[in-house]
C-alpha cells in the first residue's frame, strides 16, 4: 500500500492579489502540496490563469512546493511544455477534453511532470480505468469542474471506492465541497489526496483544519490495511 495521506488547498479559493505569499501560508500550515485551477473559459465557463502565473509563483515560493495543475482547458496537449517549463509537477488533464489521452499521458511524463487523469462527475470511472495503470494520479470530481462553492456530490464516492478497489496503490484525488463536514465520506471511500478550498483557506485556523483533514484520511488508510 503505497499511497499516503495528502492535503492540497486550492489556492484559487485565496485572496488572488497576494498569492505567493497565500502560497507560502498554506505550506507553513502544513499543506502537502498546492491544487491550481487552470480554467480556458472553453472547457468550463471560468477563467483563471496560465502558465506565466505558475512561473511567477515557482518564482515567489521556490522549489518546494508540489504544484498540482488541474487543467480545466479545451486542448490540454498545448500546455504541457509550457507549464513543464514553469515549474508545474503534476499535469492533471480531463479526459473529457481529448481524443488521446494516450498520446497526451506519454508526453506529460516525457515532459518530468507526473500525470494527474480527471474525470467530471457525468462521467463514468470506467473510462479512466483503462489509463490507470498508466498515470500518477486519477482525480475524481465531486462537483462540477468550473466553480467554487459547489455542494459535494456524495454520489461520486461510488467511483472513488471503485478504483480503490481496482487499483490499490493509485493516489486518488478528490475535489470539490470538501472540508470537515465531508471529509469522512471521502477516507472511507478511498481518497488519499485531498483538495479543500474554503474550507481551508478561508478558515480562521488553516493549520488545525489541515491537521484534521490528514488525520482523517490516515486513520482510514490505517484501517484499511489492517482489514486486508
Amino acid at each position: 500500500m503505497a499511497y499516503s495521506a495528502k492535503i492540497g488547498p486550492s489556492i484559487l479559493s485565496s485572496d488572488l492579489s497576494c498569492l505567493g505569499s497565500e502560497c507560502v501560508r498554506m505550506m507553513d500550515c502544513g499543506a502537502d502540496y498546492l491544487h491550481l485551477d487552470v480554467m480556458d473559459g472553453h472547457f468550463v465557463p471560468n477563467l483563471t490563469f496560465g502558465h506565466p502565473m505558475v512561473e511567477c509563483l515557482r518564482k515567489s515560493v521556490g522549489p518546494d512546493p508540489f504544484f498540482d495543475m488541474h487543467m480545466m482547458v479545451s486542448r490540454p496537449e498545448q500546455w504541457v511544455k509550457p507549464m513543464a517549463a514553469a515549474g508545474a509537477n503534476q499535469y492533471t488533464f480531463h479526459i473529457e477534453s481529448t481524443t488521446n489521452p494516450g498520446n497526451l499521458i506519454k508526453e506529460i511524463q516525457e515532459s518530468g511532470m507526473k500525470v494527474g487523469l480527471a474525470i467530471k462527475p457525468g462521467t463514468t470511472v470506467e473510462e479512466l480505468a483503462p489509463w490507470a495503470n498508466q498515470i500518477d494520479m486519477a482525480l475524481v470530481m465531486t462537483v462540477e469542474p468550473g466553480f467554487g462553492g459547489q455542494k459535494f456530490m456524495e454520489d461520486m464516492m461510488a467511483k472513488v471506492s471503485w478504483l480503490r478497489s481496482q487499483f490499490p496503490s493509485l493516489d486518488i484525488e478528490v475535489d470539490g465541497g470538501v472540508g470537515p463536514d465531508t471529509i469522512h465520506k471521502c477516507a472511507e471511500a478511498g481518497a488519499n489526496m485531498i483538495v479543500s478550498g474554503s474550507a481551508v483557506v478561508g478558515s480562521d485556523d488553516p493549520r488545525s483544519v489541515i491537521a484534521l483533514l490528514r488525520t482523517v484520511v490516515a486513520e482510514a488508510i490505517q484501517k484499511r490495511s489492517l482489514d486486508r
